[in-house]
């Protein structure tokens, strides 16, 4: 299975990288993200879906409730 880094670096469509965290979320279990994240359950799924255009922070709130962490880094 490929990393979450290398399926980014692999995918042009930025939508890849709302559906992987909803399957993220998904997989640890949607009450353990929302809570910390201090978003609602249909609020989340709606930010990660195909058609979803969360703000900066639901995305940073997120990526910290599953443990991971957005970052920046120079393109190669």
């Amino acid at each position: 299975m490929k990393t979450l880094k290398a399926t980014l670096e692999d995918e042009d469509d930025p939508r890849v990288l709302l559906i992987a965290l909803r399957h993220l979320a998904q997989a640890q279990g949607i009450a353990k993200v929302t809570k910390p994240a201090g978003i609602e359950r249909e609020s989340l799924y709606r930010a990660l879906s195909i058609h979803g255009n969360p703000r900066l922070s639901t995305l940073v709130a997120v990526t910290k409730a599953i443990g991971l962490r957005l970052t920046v880094e120079a393109a190669q």
